[in-house]
């Protein structure tokens, strides 16, 4: 089968691999389309330590059904489906309690790290197990299928922060997990959202998603800010979608007494705090994983025009063409935001109003 190989950092390639076999409780899925997410994009010169070459990448992704394992009964061939990202085993002691996204072996489709490896969707095909698999529904286009990872990140990131309604809440960072977190505070019912980032266009699809103010602003002029929109009080909540030192700094400053900061963004291993402001004004740091069963949430709320995913698709492309997509994300030219790549034969590159 046709794959796009990580066979060393910042080199994708091409290669006729072996067509994966699906084991007993296994399916094998026809990729039709997976997302280059921003994780692949940071994985790909090896500075997150978790694209470790050779690697196929992808985990963003849906398909067709066309072998299933002679242990699985919710599919057959031909069904239209999509996957979780996450691989969890099912019997340790988090699975048990239905905290699947932090199993003791957890794997990530299209990861590779010092504990296990695991070819994802940058190809024709890809194997899953059956516990992981989701029924996509026909009004569904699978390009925004390929967008169900991300929404899921985000409505977990928000159901996280516990989110009763009426809350004001700051999303710093207005790529694509903070558009979908807009998105998704506004779906949990809060009543004002702020989105800041240093990226005026992004901004600018900010505000076309529902945000009440888009702050081209960081560092103490976002805090100066955000204490004037909330007459000197801070937000309720900070959805953090960066990950960087700075931005986990603003956010801690830019939250009232009592509030709570989720950080979503995981970029920098390390971030130092101020501990005193945490403690002193009691302040919830939580922190979000993945995502952990809101796949069917997510297609609800697409289906419904509550989260907005066909914006955030700026290309869907063929396969051949990832290589290219990749070197173009990675030196952020701007204005890119979802590139969907499609392995099937005869795929051709269109615009996102065609990918639905």
């Amino acid at each position: 089968m046709k794959a796009m190989l990580l066979s060393e950092y910042k080199h994708l390639e091409l290669q006729d691999l072996p067509q994966p076999v699906p084991g007993p409780d296994e399916v094998l899925v026809q990729v039709a389309a997976c997302g280059i997410c921003g994780s692949d994009v940071h994985g790909y010169d090896g500075s997150t330590g978790r694209r470790i070459p050779p690697i196929v990448m992808g985990h963003e992704a849906a398909g067709i059904v066309t072998a299933v394992g002679s242990a699985v009964k919710g599919f057959a061939p031909g069904n239209r489906v999509t996957f979780d990202s996450t691989v969890y085993c099912g019997t340790c002691g988090f699975c048990r309690r239905g905290e699947f996204n932090l199993c003791d072996n957890r794997q990530v489709v299209g990861v590779s790290c010092g504990e296990f490896r695991r070819h994802g969707a940058f190809a024709e095909y890809v194997t899953v197990p059956e516990r992981i698999l989701y029924s996509l529904p026909s009004a569904l286009s699978f390009a925004e299928a390929a967008m169900l990872e991300a929404v899921s990140v985000a409505l977990h990131g928000v159901g996280v922060s516990e989110v009763k309604g009426g809350e004001t809440a700051l999303v710093i960072g207005a790529g694509m997990i903070g558009l979908l977190l807009l998105q998704s505070a506004r779906a949990a019912g809060c009543s004002r959202v702020f989105v800041a980032d240093i990226d005026a266009t992004r901004l600018k699809l900010a505000a076309d998603l529902g945000a009440d103010q888009t702050l081209l602003l960081s560092g103490a002029d976002l805090q100066t800010e955000v204490l004037r929109l909330t007459e000197g009080r801070g937000v309720d909540v900070v959805l953090e979608a960066v990950g960087r030192n700075e931005t986990v700094t603003s956010a801690i400053d830019c939250v009232r007494k009592g509030g709570t900061v989720t950080l979503v963004g995981n970029i920098t291993p390390e971030v130092t705090i101020h501990l005193q402001k945490v403690v002193s004004r009691q302040i919830r740091l939580q922190g979000s994983c993945a995502s952990n069963g809101e796949y069917p949430q997510a297609m609800q709320l697409i289906a419904e025009g509550k989260i907005k995913v066909g914006p955030l698709i700026t290309a869907v492309a063929p396969l051949t063409d990832g290589p290219s997509w990749f070197e173009r994300l990675y030196s952020h030219e701007p204005n890119l935001m979802k590139i969907v790549l499609d392995p099937r034969e005869g795929a051709v590159q269109s615009s996102e109003s065609a990918a639905q």
